[in-house]
């Protein structure tokens, strides 16, 4: 599992961030974009008053895709065509008005969003469900961070573990993310972590979620403003994470972490049904692995030695620890779990149990670049 910051770096850059961001509610028609050499600013007019601030990567995606403009072609006219950028989103503002949340931190706009999109921000989030975990026995948070996208908290549960193998020992846990920006629900998944190399598996099966949806705030449409926290948005948030704190309560369930353990002992059992270069391509192909990442799984799947799905898996969430980001470590970890929630084949279900050794593996075997 990849090492991120410590509880203590997230806590100081969490208070720093709180201090730095702004919210805004404004109608489009009071916003306007300038691009001057490939870098985009948006105003936001406050009654008599112009703020102007940076437009971020990801605040760039969504502008494109609620403009419903092609994402290339948006990044085409950025770099080429600045003029016709501004002059396309600023007639869309215009012409299809409404009210959007403008999420800004560091003088950079980070998200444009609804106008109901519900703030859950990753501070209220860690004062509600850090208490809980302290609460479990045995529990500790192993791996954490604070990305541009989301906020990551890794917890196991030292006290229940079980065997996949002979010595081939796992560990329950979970994962509790949550993005500030509108890029996913607030997630509470399940997670397995493998003691012998120190792998986590974030298990697709029995994952749940609260969504960032609240009631449309009551004001007039052409106004703009800027965001506060008010007594009555603090008291919806009270009962929103106290229900977040149930669920985090529930997340190492034993019945469901048994469940997962057979589904691994059962992967144990499936023989890749391609070579490992070919399994590996196919993998690469279904989840978009870049061609480093490929290099990885492959390497990984040689030095383990297993030519099984259960080795895959172990291979994919391998590799996760060799990424440079934090947030696709995540997701390797998420795409190790869609493996173990593929069917298993009839032969295994019937009982025609085979399993494949892996043959003439050599170290230097996955350094060979393959090209489709």
């Amino acid at each position: 599992m990849k090492q991120g910051r410590t509880l203590q770096e997230i806590g100081t850059e969490l208070t720093r961030q709180r201090k730095s961001r702004k919210d805004f509610l404004a109608d489009t028609r009071n916003l306007e974009l300038e691009t001057t050499d490939g870098v985009s600013k948006l105003a936001v007019l406050l009654g008599n008053t112009e703020k102007q601030y940076t437009v971020g990567p990801i605040a760039h995606q969504q502008i494109a895709s609620r403009l419903q403009i092609p994402y290339r072609y948006y990044q085409k006219m950025q770099q080429e065509f600045p003029m016709l950028l501004d002059e396309s989103v600023n007639g869309w503002f215009r012409q299809s008005p409404e009210r959007r949340m403008v999420r800004v931190l560091d003088h950079s706009v980070r998200a444009f969003l609804s106008d109901r999109y519900r703030r859950l921000d990753h501070l209220e989030l860690c004062s509600a469900v850090l208490p809980v975990i302290q609460e479990m026995k045995k529990a500790e948070i192993t791996s954490c961070d604070v990305t541009d996208a989301h906020l990551y908290l890794k917890v196991i549960n030292r006290k229940l573990k079980e065997e996949v193998a002979v010595g081939d020992v796992v560990q329950a846990g979970f994962v509790i993310s949550n993005s500030e920006i509108g890029l996913g629900s607030l997630r509470v998944e399940p997670l397995v972590f493998r003691l012998v190399c120190k792998n986590g598996l974030i298990v697709k099966d029995y994952a749940q979620k609260k969504y960032h949806v609240g009631r449309q705030i009551n004001e007039q449409p052409n106004d703009a403003y800027e965001l506060y926290s008010d007594e009555t948005l603090a008291q919806d948030d009270k009962a929103f994470f106290m229900k977040v704190q149930d669920i985090v309560r529930s997340a190492v369930d034993e019945t469901k972490f048994h469940l997962s353990v057979r589904k691994l002992q059962e992967a144990k059992q499936i023989p890749l049904t391609h070579n490992p270069v070919e399994a590996v391509e196919v993998l690469a192909d279904t989840f978009q692995l870049n061609q480093n990442e490929r290099g990885d799984v492959l390497r990984q799947l040689f030095l383990g030695k297993d030519c099984s799905r259960y080795g895959l898996i172990n291979a994919v969430t391998a590799a996760s620890q060799l990424s440079k980001s934090y947030e696709r470590a995540t997701e390797l970890e998420r795409i190790g779990g869609e493996l173990l929630a593929y069917p298993v084949p009839k032969t295994l279900l019937s009982g025609q149990q085979s399993t494949k050794p892996m043959r003439n593996v050599t170290p230097d075997l996955p350094r060979l670049t393959v090209v489709k």
